[in-house]
């Protein structure tokens, strides 16, 4: 013994754990290992630890967060087990791939984020790109930017989202199908109904340049409310936006008060062309009660109403199309033969993308000097400078020949 010098030393069990003990002080002298392996426990023969398990090698710690992150984010989502396990075995994946070595730790946390997006998209479960990005508090163009490395490196087929079931899935969400104490009786509405004439409103919106290149839950949010209204009239068309949104329990988009500007004035120029219309003065509030029946007939309404001529024959001149609105048809004033009211009219425009009908500000250029703005391009060239462009004798004879 170290401590007493005493050689009366023995063997302890204690807790199923070999020790060393002296017996004259009682001081440990050596402590057994905590376990074995099944291959060591045959032989009787204790192993450290580290080597017990198996595994020499231990998850990194980026790598171990990545997993949680993944495992956090398909559990706020509520998606199913076998979605995570999809979601962390593509993450696993990915975080071994040089190309996502080197890149800032931004990047590698919005990794997770993309292989939970397309986990979901395989699965044909409707989630969007704005979803993921509002919960990892990202701006979208990096987002997309991982989304399309991680597609391309990983070679994953990623399949486009269906309108009809983002629409479908939004509207489960809705407190509105069930009566409850903070809604009024009068607001409760059929699920079936309304989702039907959200994913009218939705398709209308579709051809009518409303969706492309923009995200679609606002639009869709617009389209609810409308949809929601135009099934009774008579008691909710006192009912704002907003209120709407709070008695659903859903969150009201900031874009989502001008995809609703837009969608009634597509609605108010096809009012204009019904016949049963025309004698009233439709405005934002009652052409909600006719909803019905603009879509019941949207497609000869839509061709009517953005068509640059009455005359059904000179609005498909040129295009031979019967797609709705002659969208890109123009006709020149000079050659209108109803001259006059009828083409100064601002419903008689063609239907154009919003971008295009409402442009946004361009950045003023810096003004042009004095000495740039003398130059018109007329002055002379002299040979000298010509003979710059000319250094070998073979561009002298190429250019000979082109000439």
């Amino acid at each position: 013994c170290p401590e007493c010098g005493s050689a009366a030393l023995v063997e302890d069990a204690h807790y199923a754990q070999q020790q060393l003990v002296c017996a004259a002080c009682g001081c440990v002298l050596a402590e057994g290992l905590l376990t074995t392996t099944y291959t060591e426990e045959e032989h009787m023969r204790e192993v450290a630890y580290s080597q017990s398990t198996g595994q020499k090698e231990q998850l990194s710690r980026c790598l171990q967060r990545g997993i949680r992150r993944v495992q956090d984010l398909c559990k706020v989502l509520q998606l199913p087990a076998v979605f995570e396990e999809t979601a962390v075995s593509y993450f696993q994946r990915a975080v071994q791939l040089p190309s996502f070595h080197l890149v800032s730790v931004e990047k590698k946390e919005l990794l997770g984020g993309c292989c939970v997006f397309v986990t979901c998209r395989q699965h044909n479960w409707p989630l969007t790109m704005g979803t993921i990005c509002s919960l990892l508090y990202a701006k979208q163009e990096l987002f997309a930017g991982v989304f399309q490395s991680l597609q391309k490196e990983l070679g994953l087929s990623v399949p486009a989202l269906s309108l009809a079931d983002l629409v479908k899935t939004h509207l489960n969400s809705f407190r509105l199908f069930q009566p409850a104490a903070d809604v009024p009786a009068s607001f409760v509405e059929d699920k079936e109904k309304m989702v039907a004439r959200t994913l009218q409103l939705v398709e209308l919106a579709s051809e009518t340049w409303l969706v492309t290149g923009r995200h679609p839950i606002p639009i869709v949010t617009a389209a609810a409310f409308l949809a929601w209204q135009s099934l009774q009239p008579s008691t909710r068309l006192t009912c704002t936006f907003a209120r709407f949104c709070r008695l659903a329990a859903v969150d009201l988009p900031p874009p989502a008060h001008l995809r609703l500007k837009e969608l009634l004035e597509i609605l108010l120029r096809m009012a204009s062309q019904l016949a049963w219309l025309k004698v009233f003065k439709m405005d934002k509030k009652t052409v909600v009660k006719h909803i019905g029946d603009l879509l019941q007939h949207r497609i000869f309404l839509l061709k009517n109403a953005f068509c640059l001529e009455d005359e059904q024959e000179q609005c498909a001149v040129g295009s031979g199309s019967d797609s709705p609105g002659c969208r890109l048809q123009t006709v020149p004033e000079k050659d209108c033969p109803s001259k006059g009211k009828h083409c100064h009219e601002s419903s008689r425009r063609p239907l154009l993308p919003p971008c295009l009908i409402n442009p946004r500000k361009r950045l003023r250029t810096a003004a042009l000097s004095a000495s740039d703005s003398a130059i018109t391009g007329d002055e002379p060239i002299s040979d000298s400078e010509i003979e710059q462009y000319l250094r070998s004798p073979e561009e002298i004879r190429a250019f000979r020949k082109a000439k």
